[in-house]
């Protein structure tokens, strides 16, 4: 396939009428387009304003499609067991496929091609078959929950480690490794210590298997944390191995010196969710000391119900905005640096190689969308309008391993009306408006 348009090869280069040539789920050439198009004068050709790498949802909740907006202005924690929590419990298997349906196709549609996604305790292969059917890259996880969490959700910690083992023996390097897996504690307060190390032991004996978890969102998480175990939060991930390279913890808002070396010296991962860390008051993560520390920072909307979108550019624009006002300095994360954290830093968090940049013989993650708005006119600056001017809505095309996905506004690759509609029928039969009374840790 030939694709032309403005080429935005990574958050450094781009190439005014490029050119990207896709040849299998690979990159052939990327370059000035009349210089490629006689080289491949047989290739189906089409043309978008703006060419640019797939984003990556660093950290996503699909699972959580369905609560959107029935637990606005509400503090973490009791966000989390009033709403959250009992709605993952109440969920059968068709209401976590239609929740994971519902979330890949808002990702596909808005130009996210990759997710790390944290599930639910139950139910994870629907995720896993319905990331595979709607053919977006993606680290998921079944949660891991034993101890301190609702009906429904709280595991053996025997069986919910063997249940992990069991996906991942199924879903790892599945789709042609297009799917992978993340070992998925929901975070220390629901997890024993018994879980945290068993845990570390699946991830060390199964090759290239990440973990993925939450940290230090929340001052009360945290003063949790140190009262059961005498650590901070960090500090007690690493105490039970949760801390290294194949590590990606979310948010990370509140962490002291000493933590930020531990995430510096071990090479963990951290993800930024602003509009979630916004939405529910937890605070301003630290993320210019992070990157000054070497610290790989990935970019991630969270879920609906504490950001009430997915859309990835919306995110890119909070990224930026926050750290700007919160530091007093204009200067600070400006759309280079966030355009990085939305690709190759998700990216390389996410552990998949060649994703990322609009490179030869790198995957075939690539969107495209239309300028012809007014939002982009005149458009002096290209990776300064998908960073602070671009909507998910002007995505027009996105590709993933070279296969299309989604093109002129409409999903090819299922049903999205009837996707919709399975998400509005579980979505009434399951009474979301209604606060549990969960009992909060």
């Amino acid at each position: 396939m030939f694709l032309s348009g403005t080429v935005v090869v990574d958050a450094h280069t781009v190439i005014q009428d490029g050119a990207v040539v896709v040849e299998g789920d690979r990159i052939e050439a990327v370059g000035d387009a009349a210089a490629l198009e006689a080289s491949y004068p047989d290739h189906a050709t089409a043309e978008y304003d703006v060419l640019a790498p797939g984003l990556v949802g660093g950290h996503v909740h699909s699972v959580q499609s369905l609560n959107r907006g029935i637990a606005d202005d509400t503090a973490l924690l009791d966000w989390l067991f009033q709403y959250v929590l009992p709605m993952e419990a109440s969920l059968d298997a068709d209401g976590m496929e239609a929740a994971a349906k519902l979330g890949y196709l808002e990702c596909i549609e808005s130009g996210t091609t990759t997710v790390i996604d944290h599930l639910s305790v139950a139910h994870a292969d629907r995720a896993f078959e319905a990331a595979g059917e709607l053919g977006i890259r993606g680290v998921l996880g079944k949660v891991l929950m034993d101890k301190a969490s609702p009906d429904g959700l709280v595991e053996d910690t025997d069986a919910a480690l063997a249940e992990s083992e069991r996906l991942i023996e199924a879903y790892h390097g599945a789709y042609s490794d297009r799917i992978r897996y993340a070992v998925t504690p929901r975070f220390a307060v629901s997890c024993t210590e018994e879980c945290l190390r068993g845990a570390r032991e699946i991830a060390d004996r199964y090759g290239g298997v990440r973990i993925h978890t939450h940290a230090s969102e929340n001052p009360d998480e945290i003063a949790t944390v140190e009262r059961e175990t005498g650590y901070r939060n960090i500090h007690w991930l690493d105490e039970v191995g949760l801390t290294g390279e194949d590590v990606v913890l979310a948010h990370c808002v509140h962490t002291d010196d000493a933590e930020r070396e531990v995430l510096a010296e071990t090479g963990t991962h951290v993800t930024y969710c602003p509009s979630s860390n916004m939405k529910l008051a937890s605070g301003i993560a630290p993320i210019p000391d992070y990157l000054d520390q070497g610290i790989n920072v990935a970019l991630g909307n969270d879920g609906t119900p504490c950001n009430n979108t997915l859309d990835p550019f919306t995110e890119m624009r909070q990224a930026s905005l926050l750290q700007k006002v919160d530091s007093f300095d204009p200067t600070s994360m400006p759309a280079e640096t966030v355009f990085e954290m939305a690709t190759i830093n998700g990216a390389t968090a996410a552990g998949f190689e060649r994703v990322g940049e609009l490179r030869e013989n790198w995957k075939a993650d690539i969107i495209g969308l239309s300028t012809n708005i007014t939002r982009a006119t005149p458009l002096h600056d290209v990776l300064s309008h998908l960073v602070f001017a671009a909507h998910g809505d002007d995505v027009a095309f996105t590709m993933v391993d070279g296969k299309v996905l989604y093109e002129n506004g409409e999903l090819v690759v299922a049903d999205a009306g009837a996707i919709r509609e399975e998400a509005r029928r579980v979505a009434r039969d399951l009474d979301l408006n209604e606060a549990a009374d969960e009992p909060i840790p």
